[in-house]
């Protein structure tokens, strides 16, 4: 019921963003100009930016996780919690047409948004499935490479989020993600009941539990650091009502083991 409750909060609060691409919090009630200004902030390049369909950066993110991931012609990339598809049309762009990206997000609405897009722009390498990121409706072994921005903080169940993406992964597949995590305190208790929870801070987890989370679900070459860009973004939060104490972006990546 917990889990459920807080999964409805996210859903219901995701897709009015999507249906009018306001933003998810006041750190993100930002002006077009000012989406792109705050882009540039978590490590997006202006040409980036630029290669994307119009309306698909809707500033929600808290890094770059397609800069980190190094992601090669040919492969198949996994984006948990798609949205209207930003990150995984600038993959797409990285693995070119024999390449597959899949975007996976739990809100019907962003994922006729990213649809959308991607049929105006013609796109035949992206593909958008409805689907909770705790249970993906990917088959086993079947991607390369796992990507998000700023979603696993707002899962209730992390360790089934790890779980399930080592089973998707291929042997030898790795994951690159931008997320907010915490270095000290704890995850805001009741934050289920909290409709701020949608606002990436509420649920991030603390570093050392995550790394047991991913140890757990058998990943190898773990890492957890503080992202060059975390300082300026958290600047550009710092007149919101968030709680940023103890927070900062992060990448985490890993290894599923041969």
């Amino acid at each position: 019921m917990k889990n459920e409750l807080q999964r409805k909060m996210v859903r219901e609060r995701y897709g009015e963003i999507a249906l009018t691409s306001g933003k998810c919090c006041k750190s993100h009630e930002k002006e077009a100009g000012d989406t792109k200004d705050l882009s540039l902030t978590m490590g997006y390049s202006e040409e980036e930016l630029r290669a994307a369909p119009d309306g698909a950066n809707l500033g929600l993110g808290c890094g770059n996780p397609t800069a980190i991931a190094q992601l090669k012609a040919g492969e198949t990339v996994l984006d948990l919690g798609s949205g209207a598809g930003f990150d995984a049309f600038l993959a797409r762009n990285q693995v070119g047409a024999a390449g597959l990206v899949i975007g996976v997000d739990m809100t019907s609405e962003m994922i006729e948004k990213a649809r959308s897009n991607a049929e105006k722009q013609g796109y035949s390498n992206v593909e958008f499935r409805l689907g909770e990121i705790e249970n993906l409706p990917v088959a086993d072994a079947a991607v390369d490479v796992i990507i998000s921005n700023c979603v696993i903080n707002l899962s209730p169940e992390k360790d089934k989020v790890f779980r399930e993406a080592f089973r998707v992964l291929k042997p030898g597949g790795r994951f690159h993600i931008s997320d907010i995590v915490r270095l000290a305190g704890e995850p805001t208790e009741n934050g289920h009941k909290d409709p701020k929870i949608c606002n990436c801070i509420v649920g991030a987890e603390r570093v050392d539990r995550l790394e047991r989370l991913l140890d757990d679900a058998g990943f190898e070459n773990i890492r957890i650091k503080k992202t060059e860009t975390s300082d300026n973004l958290l600047k550009a939060w710092e007149n919101s009502d968030l709680p940023l104490e103890h927070v900062v972006s992060a990448v985490m990546e890993g290894r599923k083991p041969v």
